[in-house]
């Protein structure tokens, strides 16, 4: 076997740190074409889809229906969120500006070389490829974060797997260290409760507001997934910083896939029903996005809209995701700065001092 490797390193050579930040990905355009190799290596993934024993059966399934239908009905929806303007999906140009401002604000913190770069799990830029860039770049280190809030298997043990599975092809591999999950950070709930406030400034305050979190199959967590735990104390945090009561706000679960049975309660299925309950007016958020992408533009923003509004009901409000806000990006650079911590990493006493807290804040504690 041939092990890759920085052919260029020289001893003596400064290394670097890599920060390596990742999303779920999206396909390379808005078509058929492109959406088939997209979702074949996105549900072919054992993580995201739990094969039965019969693992045949689901290739089977997989390559014989699925791909021969669903990547149409897809391109169609991506049509209608693609940027004709950037680079074309939303969730790779937001992601590449929170890249870009996460750096802006850690860079001039350490007094250690440390390169960022962006990976998708699925499609491109590809996780390896990230990697790859960081080898060249003579990091030595690597912090991985996902920037999946709460964690999933689905997700961020997906994400893991994949960078592993890059280092398998390593002569040198780094030291790694990874972040799997921040759903909790106070910098991100703040966040969170900013973006909401701030919308309810401008368009008033509704009935319900309605927290919509990616679903994942009941057995999964019936298994031990801890997501959905994970979901409902955000959201608990978020509603406790805005004073909301149990009854002003609700936590359902979007974008189920299949025939068997998802984390209840169903975003789409709830929308349905809330005006037959008397609650015409609702404003939905998803916290566990990170950024704007054909789940929330179209599945929320539209589809979930228009199942609102044709059970009765009458305002329907979406609050974006966080993208690249800067209380966000500050959050996640903090996020960060806290995880390089021991790595030879000098940051200025202000922002440690920040860290520290956030740290103290989660009940942790950095020497």
């Amino acid at each position: 076997m041939y092990y890759q490797s920085y052919t260029n390193y020289q001893h003596g050579d400064a290394s670097a740190i890599g920060v390596l930040i990742t999303n779920l990905g999206t396909p390379d355009a808005p078509t058929k074409e492109a959406l088939k190799p997209y979702l074949k290596e996105f549900l072919s993934d054992p993580r995201v889809v739990e094969p039965p024993p019969a693992r045949w059966l689901w290739r089977l399934i997989l390559n014989g229906i699925i791909l021969n239908t669903r990547p149409a009905k897809s391109a169609q929806a991506y049509q209608t969120v693609w940027d004709s303007e950037g680079p074309g999906a939303p969730l790779l140009n937001i992601s590449q500006c929170q890249v870009d401002a996460i750096a802006k604000h850690v860079t001039p913190k350490l007094n250690t070389r440390v390169e960022f770069e962006l990976g998708m799990r699925y499609g491109n830029p590809s996780i390896a490829s990230a990697m790859q860039k960081l080898q060249a770049k003579g990091c030595q280190k690597i912090l991985v974060l996902p920037l999946y809030p709460q964690y999933a298997g689905a997700t961020t043990a997906s994400t893991f797997d994949a960078v592993n599975q890059e280092l398998l092809n390593w002569r040198w591999v780094p030291e790694i260290r990874t972040i799997n999950q921040y759903y909790r950070h106070p910098g991100y709930i703040d966040a969170l409760a900013n973006s909401i406030a701030e919308y309810q400034q401008a368009h008033g305050k509704p009935e319900l507001l309605v927290m919509s979190y990616h679903g994942i199959p009941q057995r999964y967590w019936d298994n031990g997934d801890a997501y959905p735990c994970h979901c409902h104390l955000t959201s608990r945090l978020v509603a406790e910083k805005l004073g909301l009561s149990k009854e002003e706000y609700l936590v359902t679960f979007q974008s189920r896939f299949g025939k068997e049975p998802w984390v209840q309660p169903y975003t789409d299925e709830t929308m349905m029903d809330l005006p037959k309950r008397g609650i015409k007016n609702v404003q939905v958020i998803c916290p566990g996005f990170s950024a704007d992408c054909l789940e929330t533009i179209e599945e929320i923003g539209e589809e979930n809209r228009e199942y609102f509004e044709e059970a009765g009901g009458e305002t329907f409000g979406y609050i974006q995701c966080l993208n690249d806000r800067a209380d966000h990006t500050m959050a996640l650079a903090h996020l960060v700065l806290q995880h390089l911590q021991g790595w030879d990493v000098v940051v200025d006493d202000e922002d440690l001092a920040k860290v520290k807290t956030n740290a103290q804040k989660l009940g942790a504690t950095i020497v």
